[in-house]
């Protein structure tokens, strides 16, 4: 496989018009080949008090990327016969306990762990939105606890596994403690032995060694008057998200995976990890074995992102095209995503994702589709997509067009965006233009699970959210105008009465 050619100078362009928009502290950016770097730029400082620069040897906090980690060293105990991936997970487990809400809940499987569809959520229980970082923390320097004792009680399955897509970091703590159990030898010392070590991350750890320390970025926040730095606390769940990496390292764990999985996976089987395992909707790109798939312009891609509190990370693949994509920063903003996008579409001489406008709409499908959609049962699961959507969604016709908007506290969600038809031969398929918020353009698809046609259920992606149709009469914002319609007459009646007495 050869990759395709580089343009050094119009790639370090590409990264300073993205910069100048969205400023950060510091900026790491690798291409890469099944050969190794290709192309490497730093910029800025990994500490602005000391003035250090960032260098290809600067160490980040990647993140959830550490997922993909824990996932190679999964499949390295299924390819080794120790287990299938559709297994129950608690078959494996001696030191963590799954607790369904309902007994007569499924098992959760491997598989399931590995697709975030297990039924575990974002949050251990409500509480943990009154901890620091959701209860993932614990101040820097703190042993971490091990995850028997945080999840003392054992870890709630909150809806039907299979049933429902929910982003879940501590499935993949579950599948770190899985590692540990099936192989007999603690998580880290595992992950430097048979996955970090054979792919030569020698400066690269799930754990915040010494060599590390001094090396490792200080992470900030971007505010009026400047950078702020953030409070540095430890990751409890650290086979979802502990990794301490330099651009260095990651460049030849990418490589790795452009060769098939260098000398830690079968080419099969990393062929396999790239495979889809859960779409909400076959218009909608899915999720594989932990790796998120797209498609830039016709190229497959793969990759993961990753943040923490002053740390953002961004790793794509194209494995077709021999070419993948690192960017992280030490600052909470989303120019590594917008970063990676960017140069592997210049690399692959790929177009920027805009949404066309030479697609017939079609007015006559869009009274079935109007209407208040909202979430699935499940305040554990539904953590995630609140964020963005908060009560649910509306779809709407405004000026002609078909529109959608969110019921959540931030204007430009509130006012709605335009569905821009996406296929001329699907009527209920579009795209949401999202690029004025720097979150590219999403997908998004309509279909009655019923009766196949379509009306009922809302899918979006790049993370596919599914979104039901609901009776109007639970809108949210009719009850809120019933609610403030209700408030206006009180106050008129109260102040008629005190003009009268």
């Amino acid at each position: 496989m050869t990759a395709p050619a580089v343009d050094t100078d119009r790639l370090a362009l590409v990264i300073d018009e993205i910069l100048h928009q969205h400023p950060a502290a510091g900026l790491a950016v690798a291409v890469v080949g099944p050969d190794g770097l290709r192309f490497f730029r730093a910029v800025g400082v990994s500490d602005s008090a000391q003035g250090t620069p960032v260098t290809e040897h600067t160490v980040f906090r990647i993140g959830s990327i550490s997922k993909t980690f824990t996932a190679i060293a999964v499949m390295q105990l299924r390819d080794r016969g120790l287990l299938d991936l559709d297994d129950p997970v608690s078959s494996h487990l001696g030191s963590v306990r799954l607790t369904p809400a309902c007994g007569w809940f499924r098992p959760v499987t491997i598989r399931q762990l590995l697709t975030h569809t297990s039924g575990i959520g974002e949050l251990r229980n409500l509480a943990d939105l009154f901890r620091p970082t959701i209860g993932l923390a614990i101040g820097a320097g703190q042993p971490v606890p091990p995850l028997s004792a945080y999840y003392r009680g054992g870890l709630r399955v909150e809806v039907e596994p299979g049933s429902k897509w929910a982003y879940a970091n501590h499935g993949f703590a579950v599948l770190g403690q899985l590692v540990e159990d099936v192989s007999g030898e603690p998580f880290g010392a595992y992950m430097r032995a048979h996955v970090l070590g054979p792919l030569g991350m020698e400066h690269t750890d799930f754990a915040r060694t010494d060599p590390i320390a001094r090396q490792l970025a200080t992470g900030y926040m971007l505010r009026r008057r400047g950078l702020k730095a953030v409070k540095d606390r430890e990751i409890v769940v650290q086979p979802a998200g502990s990794v301490f990496a330099p651009a260095a390292d990651m460049a030849r764990y990418a490589a790795a995976l452009l060769r098939g999985g260098g000398d830690v996976l079968k080419p099969e089987t990393l062929s396999e990890m790239f495979q889809p395992q859960y779409q909400a909707d076959p218009r909608i790109p899915g999720i594989a074995l932990c790796f998120w798939l797209g498609d830039v312009g016709g190229h497959r891609t793969a990759g993961h992102g990753g943040g923490w509190p002053g740390f953002i990370s961004a790793l794509t693949v194209a494995p077709d095209d021999g070419v993948a994509v690192l960017a992280f920063t030490n600052t909470g903003t989303p120019v590594p995503g917008q970063v990676s996008d960017a140069l592997l579409r210049e690399v692959l001489g790929v177009a920027a994702d805009q949404p066309r406008l030479d697609i017939p709409e079609h007015p006559q499908v869009w009274a079935g589709l109007c209407g208040w959609y909202g979430l699935a049962p499940g305040r554990l699961t539904n953590a995630r997509p609140r964020m963005l959507i908060g009560a649910g969604a509306e779809v709407f016709v405004r000026d002609g067009h078909l529109m959608l908007r969110a019921f959540t506290p931030e204007p430009r969600l509130r006012r709605g965006y335009r569905l821009h038809a996406a296929d001329p031969d699907d009527p209920y398929f579009f795209r949401l233009d999202l690029t004025a918020d720097d979150l590219g353009t999403w997908p998004v698809a309509f279909r009655d699970d019923d009766d196949g046609g379509a009306g009922t259920t809302l899918h979006m992606g790049p993370t596919p959210i599914s979104l039901y149709r609901r009776p109007d009469y639970r809108n949210p914002a009719r009850l809120a105008a019933a609610a403030a319609g209700a408030a206006a007459t009180a106050a008129a009646v109260q102040a008629a009465r005190r003009r009268f007495r």
